[in-house]
């Protein structure tokens, strides 16, 4: 069987939407795209149309592997964002034969870490990963939890809002996140930053509200949660109530790709929040 490679700006967009819809049938999370929320993806989260690939068999776009590149901790790092074989294709080595073309670009490019995320369930991908130099450095979850909060509260932290670009030059920052939790993949969204009342810094959270069409907030989603302090009932609702800023209406807040080990989702696991997905991270270095 042959397959050939395309950079996914040489390909018409119907091809490609094809390939990732096909590619992703009956995946572990539903993912489908259209046109327009394909680009919207590529846009947001810096990934690139000229180091992703899509795979033919013939005339029929079969595999698609996206990728991103950006500079992080001084190192020029890829992420594959998403790779997708169509279920007919699977088990017969067209996602090895992507692998390598992916690892040929990033030869060219000069990457140094290459990273991705798993479903922690998909054995089969995760020991691909695996053969091409993978390893797992951290267990990932999404979480899923709802508050509603009668009345404003009155708070004892400080609430200093930012620009995400703001808080990455913050010397707490952390830039060795997820891809998706990185600011640059968050660059329309919020940041907050939290101190007591001697002004002793507490933490950050790095999120993005969305309203429904009636001007309503209907979910928080929260790329970095990160506390300093210890960790009580009390903070943790202060720190909700001030990035949803909502009264009287249930807001569904939802976490993403955030470390397991950290202490903050290990509190909201603990009061209420339910874990939806859990995925591992992995990451490969190069040079």
């Amino acid at each position: 069987m042959e397959i050939k490679f395309k950079k996914l700006t040489e390909c018409r967009m119907d091809d490609i939407i094809k390939a990732w819809n096909r590619g992703f049938e009956g995946y572990y999370v539903k993912i489908e795209m259209t046109p327009d929320t394909f680009i919207h993806r590529m846009v947001n989260e810096g990934l690139s149309m000229n180091h992703s690939l899509l795979a033919f068999h013939g005339e029929n776009p079969v595999a698609i592997l996206v990728n991103g590149i950006r500079t992080l901790n001084g190192k020029k790092t890829a992420w594959n964002g998403g790779t997708g074989i169509a279920p007919e294709y699977r088990g017969k080595g067209v996602s090895r034969l992507l692998m390598e073309e992916a690892m040929k670009i990033y030869e060219k490019e000069g990457i140094e870490v290459a990273t991705l995320e798993a479903i922690k369930e998909n054995e089969r991908a995760i020991r691909l990963y695996k053969r091409f130099g993978y390893e797992i450095v951290d267990s990932l979850v999404l979480l899923n939890g709802t508050r509603e909060f009668g009345t404003k509260l009155d708070t004892s932290i400080q609430v200093v809002a930012f620009r995400p670009e703001q808080l990455s030059q913050k010397s707490f920052y952390k830039e060795n996140v997820p891809w998706q939790c990185q600011w640059q993949s968050v660059k329309a969204g919020e940041a907050q930053i939290y101190y007591d009342s001697e002004n002793n810094i507490l933490g950050y959270c790095l999120y993005r509200r969305i309203w429904s069409k009636d001007g309503k907030l209907e979910k928080v989603i929260i790329y970095q949660l990160e506390l300093f302090s210890k960790i009580h009932n009390d903070i943790m609702d202060k720190i909700l109530f001030s990035i949803s800023g909502e009264v009287g209406n249930q807001v569904e807040f939802i976490t993403i790709n955030s470390s397991l080990s950290n202490p903050a989702i290990q509190y909201l696991l603990a009061n209420g929040f339910q874990k939806t997905t859990e995925q591992v991270q992995m990451v490969k270095r190069l040079n």
